[in-house]
């Protein structure tokens, strides 16, 4: 899935969550090294939950992470 967004600091980033491993997001290595960073934590999915421990290869978790922490403009 694509995911386009704005981090804290306002720079845009266009990111594909992928599901793999070895490489769950590609397109910007700050948002990759924000998913390695919170890997094996647990993340919200939803605003009430359920919560889940975030994996590489999940891929909702991965996007909610990014909803918690990014400004997410489109999902595609």
């Amino acid at each position: 899935m694509r995911v386009m967004g704005t981090l804290e600091d306002g720079a845009a980033y266009d990111v594909e969550v992928t599901g793999l491993e070895d490489r769950p997001v590609t397109g910007s290595r700050r948002v990759r090294a924000l998913v390695e960073q919170h890997t094996g934590r647990p993340v919200l999915l939803g605003p009430l939950g359920p919560r889940r421990t975030l994996e590489p290869t999940d891929a909702d978790a991965v996007l909610a992470l990014l909803r918690i922490h990014t400004r997410v403009v489109e999902v595609s």
